[in-house]
């Protein structure tokens, strides 16, 4: 077995406020690797580190704000994180807090080390300080004369305190950087980290005067100060690990990952592998370097009012959908524009629709051909290139941190297992057919596939696929390489589907409840309460219209854009029908609308109505259309 290691970190979160969505999107992004990473070590060499970050001037005005001391606001809000972790399903292998006693003691160790080694000195420094980012701003870092992160307008404060020289290191940085092209990525973030250096490194202030602030861990050499926030929290990276002389640091450090998002490049690129480097320490691996979330095309922030919840979105729609909406939707790097309307378009069209359908699919026809149960027989072989083509795609992909594309290659694949089944129509043939069984068998043996390349990014989810397909198997003891192999990973001889549950339910809208998905319910079974009163019925006004034109929508497989005729009225309407009628078949056609829905946004775009298709159980879908010609507008009665 491989000795090898890997350490991945979040940053650790500031305390000032509850967790929101950036802070939810980092963490999964973190607990979405290190799963990743333990199929494919042995679990044990696999370390996953968060927190959160208690000291400084705002968690000593947020805790006077809510009447509490700074220690009991610290242990009530970290509280909070830690449950919401435990709720999101995360699984970190330490949760640290810098008001802890150790981190305290490693705190005061590295301090008295540099300044033993003549690296921090006694001055005096003015200069802008903003109390939001608790640092000294350079004129040149400044936007419009505001702190580029608050905006407003710092405070020039001149004091004495301690000094790290951080600009005896700066040569041997930029040099670091250019031997080790990946040391920060993406490129871009290693550009704007060289771009920085090419002016001279300020020496940075690590000290607070305790006549200004108290709460902080005290300078070792002089316990008049206490330490600067972000000195303090740096270390918590190696302090976890029980550095300097834990077997934990020993280890994880020479293997160690950061991953954080934009706003903290400067203090994580270029002050903590200087502070590495004046201790004497290797500096670490990779950093990761992620985009922003923005709400209506801003950055989102606490000091601006713009915060998304994370348990909220969970709540609402499911830990799974939440958590496959920001895996998929942000390419790693970039900045993403969050929306209700574009994570439930998401879980429809992707979770319920693609993946759902199909899984619900090939149980059911196996259930009803073969009671349940099918044969350990060798599939036709129509998947085996796609498969093998989806677990490379995948394993490259998370390798980089390039979640969106390695779900996309996922997708890929069950695309590929539908398409397969319409092609073969096994719901048409013979069940005693031998080929019939064998491509039901191939595309159940696919979906296991599926769930095993799922698991780190789904894991309820691949799970839940798991005991469905009647595999009894961990699928945690599946490596990734292994996701596609022999038919023997399905169980016995005779192996037994599950009870079909849908997967993820459909959502009707952005502000409604789930609508449980129905499987073939009988007349009888059909209670008095789906019934609708004609009162209800006539509310619905459905109309003929004509398509003028119809456009693919960048970014989606499953959504077209209409331009449509009712009467002298032209409308926007979206469809998910792109896979079955492809944009160019579109123009021309009358169509049935429901032309008195409630306009909603899909991947941005308004849709004015809904077109109406049906769907029968082999997963073909049909326009409904008039049999005759018949005018644009006209009323279906």
């Amino acid at each position: 077995m491989s000795n090898e290691t890997f350490y991945l970190t979040t940053p650790i979160y500031y305390v000032n406020a509850t967790p929101h969505l950036g802070h939810a999107y980092t963490t999964i992004l973190v607990d979405t690797m290190t799963r990743f990473q333990r199929r494919r070590l042995e679990p044990e060499h696999v370390y996953f580190l968060t927190g959160t970050d208690e000291h400084g001037d705002k968690i000593v005005q947020a805790a006077a704000q809510a009447g509490e001391s700074p220690q009991a606001y610290t242990d009530r809000i970290s509280g909070i994180f830690q449950e919401t972790w435990k709720r999101l399903g995360l699984t970190p292998n330490q949760f640290i807090r810098t008001t802890s006693e150790p981190h305290k003691r490693a705190v005061q160790r590295f301090l008295q080390q540099i300044y033993d080694a003549g690296d921090i000195y006694f001055g005096e420094y003015g200069g802008q300080y903003c109390f939001g980012c608790e640092r000294f701003y350079t004129e040149k870092e400044l936007q419009d004369g505001r702190c580029p992160d608050h905006q407003t307008t710092p405070t020039f404060i001149k004091e004495q305190n301690y000094f790290f020289r951080m600009g005896k290191y700066q040569d041997w940085l930029i040099d670091h950087i250019h031997c080790h092209p990946d040391f920060i990525r993406p490129e871009r973030f290693r550009n704007e980290v060289l771009s920085f250096l090419k002016d001279p490194l300020e020496d940075l202030c690590i000290s607070r005067p305790r006549t200004r602030l108290e709460w902080g861990i005290p300078l070792p050499f002089d316990d008049q100060y206490v330490t600067y926030v972000w000195f303090d929290a740096l270390i918590n990276y190696i302090s976890a690990l029980g550095w300097p002389d834990g077997e934990a640091f020993r280890r994880f450090w020479p293997n160690a990952q950061h991953l954080i998002a934009k706003d903290i490049l400067k203090p994580h690129a270029i002050y903590w592998p200087i502070m590495l480097k004046a201790a004497g320490l290797l500096p670490y691996r990779h950093l990761n370097v992620h985009g922003y979330w923005k709400i209506e095309e801003a950055k989102m922030s606490k000091s601006r009012g713009s915060v998304v919840r994370p348990l909220d979105l969970a709540d609402k729609y499911g830990v799974e959908a939440f958590r496959y909406f920001v895996l998929r939707e942000m390419t790693f790097g970039l900045d993403a524009s969050f929306s209700e309307e574009a994570l439930v378009a998401r879980l429809n069209a992707d979770l319920a629709n693609d993946l759902g359908n199909l899984y619900s699919r090939v149980l059911k026809l196996i259930q009803r051909y073969y009671d349940g149960r099918i044969s350990e027989l060798p599939g036709e072989g129509g998947l085996v290139d796609p498969t093998r083509v989806a677990i490379a795609e995948v394993t490259a992909a998370t390798e980089r941190f390039a979640f969106s594309e390695a779900l996309a290659a996922i997708w890929n694949l069950v695309s590929a297992t539908n398409k397969y089944l319409v092609t073969n129509e096994p719901w048409k043939q013979d069940p005693g057919d031998v080929r019939t069984k064998a491509v039901l068998f191939s595309a159940a043996e696919t979906l296991r596939a599926i769930a095993v390349l799922l698991w780190p990014f789904l894991p309820q989810t691949a799970e839940r696929m798991f005991r469905g397909l009647g595999i009894s198997e961990p699928i945690t003891s599946i490596r990734i390489e292994e996701a596609f192999s022999s038919p023997q990973h399905l169980g016995p001889r005779q192996w037994r589907v599950g009870e079909v549950e849908p997967l993820f339910p459909r959502i009707e809208a952005a502000t409604a409840k789930p609508v449980p998905v129905k499987t073939e319910p009988t007349a009888a079974q059909e209670s008095v309460a789906d019934l609708i009163a004609i009162e209800e019925f006539r509310r619905i006004d459905l109309r003929v219209a004509e398509v003028i034109e119809a456009a693919a929508i960048p970014g989606s497989k499953k959504l077209v854009k209409l331009r449509v005729r009712l009467q002298d009225e032209e409308r926007t309407v979206v469809a998910g029908l792109k896979e079955h009628y492809p944009p160019e078949s579109w123009e021309g056609k009358r169509i049935i609308l429901v032309a008195n829905l409630k306009p909603t946004k899909l991947m941005g775009i308004a849709s004015q109505g809904m077109v109406l298709a049906a769907e029968d159980e082999s997963g073909r879908i049909v326009l409904l259309t008039p049999e005759a010609p018949i005018a644009s507008g006209a009323k279906v009665r």
